[in-house]
């Protein structure tokens, strides 16, 4: 049995990223000490492990080879407190050109035809989020928060962009953007200028893609509409009434555009009722850009309202569109369903504190945890073996226990090696 080549050409070029990490603690660049850091701290998420220390002593199996050579190419195993000794000077872009390669994976195998939607566009959903927390540990990467009571918090957010699809269960994180005190400004960081140096940064990279980006009510303000558009993308946001006046005095004053339809879902039937207008002012002044507008209603078979939405787009909305980018529009949830509560709950433990460091240990930990989650799915989706192992093991969190589990008492020439091993394709090694 094959396909494991994604896996393969996704770990080599991790490891060719680690190979030109700089020791900036020592000034000089001993590349191999480098690159086993960078490889040994993606391997603790990669297994799903929970603990640095407990992930090196597993891996670090047998006598002679280990797997921490076998499977991730490291040439020696460093301890944890080495690892982020290391790791705290390394900036998360030195990371960024593996994203790129998770993405010409999923083109090589096809998989990134499963996210096409809207006449080949592809959806990537944008959001913020929180990974750290704590009232003591801090570092000069911190957002503060203050409290009633006078006590300050620490914490560290980030702007995720995340590929995704209606109807499709799998999510693809992209490079992100952290939340972090920027020079020059006196105002802390926030979601929106986040939104706005990713796009300027890393939008022409996807624009290929035809992305549409989605988002909530947050984004649908003009200058991060117009860093959309500038970045060779569209944009299909929630847009929520009582933020923007202008359009719903337009929408009240004209007759809309409407298609209704009757839906079954399992036993029950749901009446869809889209109404749209377009070239509309996003906002009320003479600068304003035109978008589009639609809105779902939909009612159970007792006539309740059970969802309510309304969106804005630079895409064209008829009645040949509008069922389409109301599914696309609500498919921005997936980056809270899939994604944050998968990296936070299911395994990665992304709100776990790996390590805080003093300056960039808390964001190269969580660019490599992105990367991991990034990994698992192109290995979902174009690596059939990966797929047969996870199968036998019958749910997502006990293949990675067997994973783990099994690395513990024996050593593994490659991969495939011990995929082959948990799809029961062939018998394993002999210990050492």
């Amino acid at each position: 049995m094959c396909g494991l080549e994604p896996l393969d050409r996704l770990l080599a070029a991790l490891r060719r990223c680690c190979l030109s990490l700089p020791d900036r603690r020592s000034g000089t660049n001993t590349q191999y000490e480098m690159a086993d850091f960078g490889l040994a701290a993606f391997s603790v998420f990669f297994m799903q492990s929970p603990s640095f220390l407990e992930h090196q002593r597993h891996l670090a199996t047998g006598q002679g080879r280990s797997n921490c050579e076998t499977l991730f190419g490291m040439t020696k195993i460093p301890g944890d407190s080495q690892i982020r000794a290391k790791l705290d000077s390394i900036e998360p872009s030195q990371f960024h050109p593996m994203f790129t390669d998770v993405i010409d994976e999923l083109q090589r195998s096809s998989g990134i035809d499963q996210f096409r939607r809207l006449n080949d566009h592809v959806l990537i959903a944008i959001d913020g989020t929180q990974y750290h927390s704590s009232a003591k540990v801090n570092c000069s990467q911190c957002s503060t928060r203050r409290h009633g009571n006078g006590k300050t918090e620490y914490h560290h957010g980030m702007l995720a962009a995340t590929l995704v699809a209606p109807g499709h269960n799998r999510v693809v994180p992209l490079i992100p953007e952290f939340i972090v005190p920027q020079d020059g400004h006196e105002k802390q960081d926030c979601e929106s200028q986040a939104a706005q140096r990713w796009l300027a940064a890393h939008g022409p990279r996807y624009a290929p893609l035809r992305p549409v980006y989605l988002g909530d009510d947050l984004f649908s303000r003009q200058p991060i509409c117009e860093a959309v558009l500038a970045a060779g993308g569209h944009f299909l946001f929630v847009c929520k009434p009582a933020s923007h006046p202008t359009i719903e005095e337009y929408r009240a004053g004209i007759g809309l555009d409407e298609l209704i339809q009757r839906v079954k879902r399992g036993r029950d039937w749901f009446i869809y009722r889209y109404r749209w207008m377009c070239e509309v002012p996003l906002r009320g002044d003479a600068e304003a850009m035109s978008v589009n507008w639609l809105v779902v209603e939909i009612t159970n078979a007792a006539g309740k309202l059970t969802y309510r939405n309304s969106f804005v787009t630079d895409l064209p909305v008829d009645r040949d569109t509008v069922v389409e980018l109301a599914a696309c529009g609500r498919a921005r949830w997936k980056i809270e369903n899939e994604s944050f509560n998968t990296l936070k709950n299911q395994g990665y433990n992304l709100g776990h504190n790996f390590g805080h460091g003093k300056r960039n240990l808390s964001a190269v930990l969580a660019t490599l945890n992105l990367l991991a989650f990034a990994c698992h799915t192109v290995c979902d989706l174009a690596a059939p073996l990966w797929r047969v192992a996870a199968e036998k093991s019958g749910t997502r969190k006990r293949f990675f226990e067997h994973l783990r589990s099994i690395t513990v008492f024996l050593v593994f020439p490659g991969w495939d090696d011990l995929l082959e091993t948990l799809a029961f394709v062939t018998p394993p090694p002999r210990p050492p």
